[in-house]
């Protein structure tokens, strides 16, 4: 049995130690915070998350840097992130539909996609959209549904790999319209686009970034894959409005911890990304990327992640595909 002396003794270090993070917590950032990035620079994701740096910076008066750690589809710089210390200077900036489907994807992954993170909150939010040549007979997206059924198989899509949002988005089209569609794999979104432009593919999925090509004409825009219209992409018809109601597959950012980071810390960098999400001048930069403002709460983006995980992740299993 424990003595008085003894027990005493151990509440006064429990009382200590809780003392002492709650004082770290409190503190909070007294050196530099690194936020991961799991693309090359130069590309949305590394841009949204250098806005997102200034921001911070400034918020904190710490520095706050961007590094980017490319490759295996993002499980390099997931697997770096999860393993690093629980104390709020090395952060995650990602999209959800990539890291909730890396756990069916990936069978020998270091980390687990919810157990290994804790989640800070969405950065932005955005619509994909479906897109064709302009020599395709489909000017709706119902047309090319209609076209599918009638040919099971034959439409071929390009995606920017195995596993990307891009292509997860097609099959669950494809799993809600009883249709079905062969998908060519590129390595990238680049070349993707390249063979939905030389009109090598039937369609394609891409993000906003496609926009420059739709408004010269290069590219025909069917629907977004929202169950809402977007202001960043005008005049392309919602999920909804094209006939698919219940659907709906956003595109995102999201900004993620390791699992064990004080509650504390997470909520302070939370809400250091709700200011500065609510700036006129960074929702403007963000939109310039094609992004729309996304705050919210740390429960939000964990509420979301359990959803995503589980709807990819059956996605996933039932086509029957990995990338171990």
């Amino acid at each position: 049995m424990f003595s008085l002396p003894r027990i005493s003794r151990l509440l006064l270090a429990v009382t200590g130690c809780l003392f002492i993070t709650f004082a770290s917590a409190q503190s909070f950032p007294t050196k530099p915070i690194r936020i991961i990035v799991p693309f090359p620079p130069g590309g949305s994701t590394d841009v949204g998350a250098r806005i997102l740096a200034v921001q911070l910076s400034e918020d904190f008066k710490q520095p706050v840097i961007v590094e980017n750690r490319s490759g295996a589809g993002t499980t390099i710089a997931a697997a770096y992130v999860a393993s690093s210390p629980a104390d709020g200077y090395t952060l995650y900036l990602t999209g959800p539909i990539t890291h909730a489907s890396s756990q069916a994807l990936y069978k020998k992954l270091t980390y687990d996609a919810l157990a290994s993170f804790a989640p800070v909150g969405h950065l932005t939010t955005s619509p994909f959209i479906i897109l064709v040549h302009p020599s395709s007979k489909a000017k709706t997206l119902q047309d090319l549904l209609t076209d599918a059924r009638k040919n099971p198989g034959k439409l071929t899509y390009a995606s920017s790999g195995n596993g990307a949002a891009p292509h997860l988005a097609v099959e669950l089209i494809a799993k809600a319209t009883n249709t079905t569609f062969t998908h060519i794999p590129f390595r990238g979104s680049a070349p993707a686009m390249l063979a939905l432009l030389s009109a090598q593919v039937d369609f394609t999925i891409a993000d906003v970034a496609a926009m420059p090509q739709i408004r010269e004409g290069k590219l025909r825009a069917l629907a977004l894959t929202t169950a809402q219209p977007s202001f960043l992409v005008p005049g392309v018809p919602s999920l909804s409005e094209a006939g698919l109601k219940g659907l709906n597959i956003p595109s995102g950012l999201a900004l993620f911890a390791p699992a064990g980071t004080p509650t504390e810390v997470v909520n302070k960098i939370n809400a250091a990304m709700n200011r500065a999400l609510l700036k006129p001048e960074v929702k403007e930069k963000l939109e310039l990327q094609g992004f729309d403002t996304a705050p919210g709460t740390p429960e939000d983006l964990a509420k979301a992640m359990t959803i995503e995980v589980q709807r990819y992740g059956k996605i996933i299993r039932d086509s029957g595909f990995s990338l171990d």
